[in-house]
């Protein structure tokens, strides 16, 4: 299975025709987070792919009666499990409050009544599958785990915890820059899920579990 994991910035080589030559063997798109919901619909436009997404923190709020939140021909799996070309994958959406009003902002506590809502889901894919989710794809990171100390870049301890407890084969997350911090490098593997920060974008192959 070949992923194409986007987040956070547009990639001219991306926003080109010439992606249906470079990317034409990508079975599944994954978005992280603060795109462009153009960006999301002219990949799903020409590559032959699903295009599955989470919002973040520059995104729009979710409002199903007004287009513009959504990207149209994608999929928002905030707070959601889906399958997707033979994957199962839940997504969480959206980073730390550092602005009073900040869209798809949210405290510590009010992302652990948002994953309350998730964990269920996994907790019951875990149970009559006996296997773990796929993919957990989240716009900001776990907490302490390609995280920053700034206000704005802080990850999720709920995440943390979600993941610790449930264990997905991967996490795929944006938000943070991988060049500021002092890492060796963009994945890390904690509690046998591999973590990736895929800012600005990532070709990544799973093979099914």
């Amino acid at each position: 299975m070949k992923i194409l994991a986007v987040s956070d910035q547009v990639i001219d080589s991306l926003y080109n025709p010439a992606i249906q030559h470079n990317f034409r063997d990508v079975d599944l798109v994954i978005g992280c987070g603060d795109l462009p919901y153009t960006y999301l619909e002219f990949i799903v436009s020409i590559l032959s792919a699903p295009v599955i997404y989470v919002p973040g923190n520059h995104d729009p709020q979710y409002n199903p009666d007004n287009s513009a939140s959504i990207a149209e021909g994608c999929t928002n799996i905030d707070l959601k499990l889906v399958r997707a070309r033979g994957l199962t994958l839940a997504g969480a959406g959206g980073s730390i409050r550092y602005q009073p009003e900040g869209v798809n902002q949210y405290s510590q506590f009010e992302m652990f009544l948002r994953l309350t809502r998730l964990a269920p889901r996994l907790a019951w894919h875990r149970l009559i599958k006996r296997e773990p989710v796929d993919v957990l794809v989240t716009h900001s990171p776990p907490f302490g785990i390609h995280d920053d100390d700034d206000p704005a870049h802080t990850g999720f301890k709920s995440l943390r915890a979600l993941v610790k407890i449930f264990r997905p084969r991967y996490l795929l997350h944006g938000h943070t820059l991988f060049y500021k911090q002092n890492l060796v490098s963009p994945e890390t593997d904690y509690g046998g899920t591999r973590i990736i920060n895929v800012y600005p974008f990532r070709r990544i192959e799973i093979e099914h579990a």
